[in-house]
Formats: structure tokens, sequence, C-alpha cells
């Protein structure tokens, strides 16, 4: 039954994949031509953003999603199918890709200019090209001539003088000229008659250099522009003239990757001198032939990429300045939103052979330690607030209705996200815990400890790895002590998010009283009583509130609430931020006594045995296996509520 299935298996991906290469003349390629002429005259740059498309495009407008409206303003974001998959926290960089590829379909300037990706090491510039590579290699098999080193297209075969009367009838605009290889041919094979000229089909390929050539940096001491434009084979001139087709082999990178893409690895690496034909190649849409030949027409997409100290370095020389004219270049940098950050290592930890539990938070704290890294210094908020605005949450003023702006904060530093700890420290970080655990699980616990380890080790000035011990050490810490301090009081206490708005239910409501100086009617007896002021400072105090202040915070919160209610929101506990972490403080300390009992005791009573199985079943319902949650209460025991 199971090698049934297989060959069932093999047999419809055969049957789906399946296609019949065409093999005929060009006069009965020409009857193809016909059916669909548009497809038969795309050229490179038209193929890959038709390929980048295929799969959807999905237009977001703000306005219609709050958390992303509080990242992107008004801006309209699309998500392209091809890379929601594989890239999270670029968004803006794969738009402007995919703009790049949009005009240059249109054959605009872009489609004679190289498309450049600076950034940091491992923000995702390779992985980016590497996934336009995949996208050729499953596209559709394209009509080449017949044993033409440069896979050029069959449409090349029309004499220029007839070209216009092809163009009217098939209703396209052709470019482009015969390579030597196939002009002679043409000429000495089939006596010109081209109409004879065999035609077939092909497929991308980068192991096989079919339409996709890559440039490794190149030796400065020993660069060859034989491996861009191929060579004159010289085992061929004791036959033939210097100037004969027949003793040219076009096998560089520029005739593999005719009617596809080239790619220039760390491409400021190579001379200046060396980077003339990508110049020649963009803007001429030409490349040198070896030896004494014509000038070759070329067709392709040229990507190069590199770090951004190497694009620095080449742009502060003013002799480059025509190349840096031919360049559009698109920054990619770390991600700095949490959210997103989380989703490129559970990728990553999906496509490994790891299967050990992970308890929760144990990644976030990870990748809430590498944005932290990223983030530029701000006058306006620290650190970890900042982080959190990034993440699109909703951060207000303490003792004020007013929002930060998180536009401010860009516009502060504008270079965020070029520096800073990459994903390969973290994912090392996150393997070394998994490899180390005796358990088979790893806690957030374990992953700071071994970051700390880690950043202690790292080649990095002595200032820089201080900054790092400190969000480790501190800022990371003290954060994920107030998530599982909330997180063993939830499980501690059931209904805790109906006990919160409860909580902000009646403060909201007594606030109201006080400010308007009005009574509250009570729901029970129906008698009108004073607004309860000592109710509202046991909440206010838990973050700091009292005296006068008091009277502005609760001003301040029923005007915010009211201003959400008057443009149609919802509000809840966590509406508004300062009074969410006095409720949550409230709740926290209300409970914090008899959860340290329950926790820290070494001989529980039965009633305590109770509560305590309890606590550890919903931790357990909360994705907590039984090791991490033992290590995560015997940590909030000995850390969060000392006597």
């Amino acid at each position: 039954m199971a090698d049934f299935d297989f060959e069932t298996l093999i047999k419809k991906d055969r049957e789906e994949r399946q296609y019949k290469p065409f093999s005929g003349t060009f006069l009965e390629y020409l009857q193809l031509v016909m059916n669909n002429p548009p497809e038969h005259a795309m050229l490179a740059h038209q193929r890959m953003f038709e390929l980048l498309s295929a799969p959807g495009v999905e237009t977001i407008k703000t306005e219609e999603h709050p958390h992303l409206k509080r990242i992107y303003g008004n801006e309209t974001i699309k998500k392209f199918e091809f890379f929601r998959h594989d890239f999270f926290g670029i968004d803006g960089s794969l738009m402007k890709i995919m703009r790049y590829f949009h005009a240059a379909a249109m054959k605009g300037e872009e489609a004679r200019q190289v498309l450049y990706l600076v950034g940091p090491v491992g923000a995702g510039k390779s992985s980016i090209m590497e996934a336009l590579k995949r996208a050729l290699e499953m596209s559709p098999p394209i009509y080449v001539l017949k044993d033409c080193p440069m896979r050029e297209m069959p449409l090349h075969l029309i004499p220029k003088h007839l070209r216009p009367a092809f163009e009217e009838r098939l209703g396209v605009k052709l470019e482009g000229d015969l390579c030597p290889v196939c002009r002679y041919r043409l000429k000495h094979d089939y006596n010109s008659e081209y109409e004879r000229f065999p035609v077939t089909t092909s497929t991308f390929s980068v192991r096989s250099r079919k339409g996709i050539g890559v440039v490794p940096p190149v030796d400065p001491n020993n660069q060859d522009t034989s491996v861009l434009i191929g060579s004159v084979d010289i085992s061929k001139l004791d036959l033939y003239p210097e100037d004969d087709p027949r003793v040219l082999s076009l096998n560089g990178a520029f005739n593999a990757g005719n009617r596809g893409i080239v790619e220039f690895i760390e491409v400021f690496k190579n001379e200046v001198e060396y980077l003339h034909a990508m110049i020649t190649a963009t803007q001429e849409k030409s490349i040198p032939s070896p030896g004494k030949g014509a000038m070759i027409y070329f067709d392709g997409i040229i990507l190069a990429h590199s770090n951004e100290a190497e694009w620095n370095k080449f742009k502060s020389d003013h002799t480059n300045e025509a190349i840096l004219d031919r360049i559009v270049k698109v920054e990619v940098p770390y991600c700095l939103q949490l959210d997103e950050e989380v989703k490129i290592y559970r990728k990553i930890l999906k496509n490994s052979n790891f299967d050990a539990h992970i308890a929760p938070h144990t990644i976030e704290m990870a990748s809430m330690f590498a944005i932290l890294t990223r983030l530029a210094p701000s006058a306006k908020v620290d650190a970890l607030t900042k982080l959190k605005i990034y993440n699109g949450e909703e951060i207000v003023e303490k003792g004020s209705t007013k929002k930060v702006d998180i536009f401010e904060l860009r516009e502060e530093a504008q270079r965020e996200g070029m520096s800073g700890i990459s994903t390969r420290f973290i994912m090392k970080a996150l393997d070394t815990a998994l490899s180390e655990s005796e358990n088979n699980c790893i806690n957030p616990l374990a992953i700071l400890e071994t970051m700390v380890k880690a950043a202690k080790e790292m080649a990095v000035s002595e200032e820089e790895k201080k900054r790092y011990l400190g969000f480790l050490q501190d800022t990371v810490k003290k954060e994920y002590n107030k998530i599982i301090e909330k997180e063993v009081t939830r499980a501690f206490i059931h209904g805790y998010q109906e006990q919160a708005e409860s909580l902000f239910n009646n403060y909201l409501d007594h606030a109201e009283a006080f400010v308007n100086t009005t009574k509250i009617k009570d729901p029970n007896t129906g008698e009108e009583l004073e607004p309860d002021t000592k109710f509202l400072q046991s909440i206010e105090e838990q973050i700091g509130i009292s005296g006068t202040a008091s009277q502005g915070f609760r001003q301040d919160v029923t005007s915010y609430m009211f201003s959400i209610l008057r443009s149609g929101g919802k509000i809840d506990y966590k509406s508004y931020e300062p009074l969410k972490e006095a409720i949550e403080k409230k709740l926290t300390v209300s409970v914090k006594e008899l959860s340290r009992i329950v926790t820290k005791a070494r001989v529980r009573d039965k009633d305590q045995d109770i509560k305590y199985n309890a606590m550890v079943e919903e931790m357990k319902s909360n994705g907590y296996c039984d090791h991490c949650c033992n290590v995560i209460l015997k940590y909030a025991a000995n850390n969060l509520w000392k006597d």
C-alpha cells in the first residue's frame, strides 16, 4: 500500500509538471507566437515581476487596521504572497524591490539600472537574492534559439527592416540582436534563411548556469573579465581567424545570465575597472565580446549586494559617480518589530531537526534582546518603551493623554536597524541552549544565561559589550520578571481578565463622578454615594500617583476614554497604558502574598497543595511542560517574592 501511495504521488507530480519541449523551426515557432505575442517578447525584468506577483498581492489600507496604522501611519501596505512565509519585518524593503521590478517591467529607467541591496550581516540580503533565483527556477520554460550560448529570444532572428511589420502584426515591441555565434550560424549553416533556424525550450537553473549567473568577489590582483564575458578559445586560433565567432567561448556570467539574473556577491570588493562591464550591461544593454568582436546584446537583471561599510567606502570616492548613478539602492535593515522577529526564529526552528519543548516567552525574550541592540537611544523614551511602540503597541505618556509618536522616534534615528545583533547570533544561542538541555526543554532563563555567555565572548568594544550585557541582565530580565509575575498570578487567580475589567469599570465610574463632582448610584440599594476616593487612591498609588497629581490623572483618564468613545472605539482596561499598569499591579499585589506562600512552601498543607496544583495545571494549559513549569515557579519563588 505504501509503495502504491509513493507511485501515485510521483505520477501525479510528473503529470502536473510535465511539459513537452518544443523543437521546431523558427517558422513553426511563429505559429505559437501568434497565440500569445506578449509572452514571447517578454524581457527579463517583466518576467521577474510577473513571477513575483503571480502568487497574489494583498493591499492593506492601514486606517482599517489600528495596529498597522500605529506602525505605518496612513501608508498603504502591500504584502506579496511570494515573500510572506519567508521574510518578516522588512515589508518596506520588499515593497521597494517590487517597485523597482514594476518600473523596470514597463521599460522605465530602472530597466537599465542595477538593483543593489545593502544592509548589515544576517539581515536577509542573500536570502532575498536566493528567493529571486528560486522564482526563476520554478518558472515555466522559455523559448530559445537552439545551441545559442546566450539562450537568446528567437524573435531576434527577424531582420531589422521587417521588424515594424512584425511588431504591428503581433502588437509587441522587439529589441535585441543576434549574438555573434548565432549570426555566423544563420549565415553559414542556414544560408541566411532564418525561418529554418531551429528553436527549442529551456528552463532556468543555478547549478547548470542556465539563465542565472553568479559573480563572487574576484582577487584584485588577478581580475579577469572572462569571468563576466567569456573568453577566446586559444586552441582554435590555429584553425580560425582571431575575429571569427567560432573561436569565442561565451561562458561568462553575463552570457549565462542573459534573459535571467546576474548576481554580484559583495560587489564592491572588486576593483572599479572590473565593474565597467556591469555598467555597460545596464545602461547600453550590451556586453563586450571577448577578443575583437562587436558588442553583444544583453537582457538580464543585474543584482548586487554588500554590507554598508563597503557601500560607504565606494560612495565616498567621487570618481565612482558614473556607477552610483546606475544603481537603485534598497536598504535591508534588521527587523525592528518584536512580533515579526519572533516569526523569523520560529520559521528557522521549524525547518531544523530540533524537537525540544520551548517554554512560553523563550523566543520572545531572545528577540527582545536582538531588537534592543538595534535601536538607537532616544531622548523621548527608554529603549524598552521604544521597542513596544515599534511593535505597534499604543503607549501614552504618563500624566498625559498624548500618545508617543512613532514617526518622531524614527526621525530621530534614520539609520536605525543597520547595526546591532544579527539573527545568526540569536539562532546560535537557541541552538546552544537546545543542544545543552538535559530535559529536552529550554526556557527564558536558559536562553538569557546562554546569551550572557555569548555576549561576553563577542568581538566588540568594551562599551558595546557593557551595553549588551545591560540589556540582558537588566532590561530584558526585568521585563521577563514582570511577565512571569503576571503569568503566575493569572494562573493562581482564574478569571484574571474579568477581575481586571471589574476594577477598570469601577475606577472609571468613580473617577468620572469625582471629575464631574457628581454622585454614584449604588446598583443594589439605589442610594446615591460620594465617589470612593480611597478606592481611586489604592489604584493610583500603584504607579506612584498621589496628592494633587491624582486629580490631574483622573481628569486625563476620563478625557482619554471619552475621546475613544467619541471616535467610535471600544474601551477596556488596556486602553490607557498608565491605568492598565496600575490595575495589573493592584491585582498582583492583592494575590502576591497568597501566591508567594503557596509557591515558596516546602511543605504545603492540603489547602495549599490544592492551590499549587491548580496553578501548575493552569500554567501547563498555557504551554508549559512539567520541567519548565517547575523551573519557572522555583525562579518566581526565589526571585520575585523575596521575604
